[in-house]
C-alpha cells in the first residue's frame, strides 16, 4: 500500500510542477553539446585548439617567408 501511496505522491507533485511552470518555458529547448564532447570530453576540443594554432603557425611562417 505504501509503494502505491508514494508513486501516487510523486505523478500529482511532477503533474502540479508542469501545470505550474510557464509555457514559455517548457517550449525552451537547452542547447545540447556536440556528440563529439560527450561521448570524449574535452579531448577534441582541445585537438581542435591546438591544430588551429598549428595553422596559425604554418600560416604566419608563409606570412614572413614572402
Amino acid at each position: 500500500m505504501t509503494k502505491s501511496d508514494e508513486l501516487v505522491k510523486y505523478i500529482t507533485e511532477r503533474v502540479v510542477h508542469y501545470i505550474d511552470t510557464p509555457k514559455d518555458e517548457r517550449r525552451r529547448t537547452k542547447t545540447k553539446e556536440p556528440w563529439a564532447m560527450k561521448w570524449f570530453g574535452m579531448i577534441p576540443f582541445a585537438v581542435s585548439l591546438w591544430m588551429g594554432k598549428k595553422e596559425e603557425a604554418i600560416k604566419s611562417q608563409r606570412k614572413m617567408q614572402k
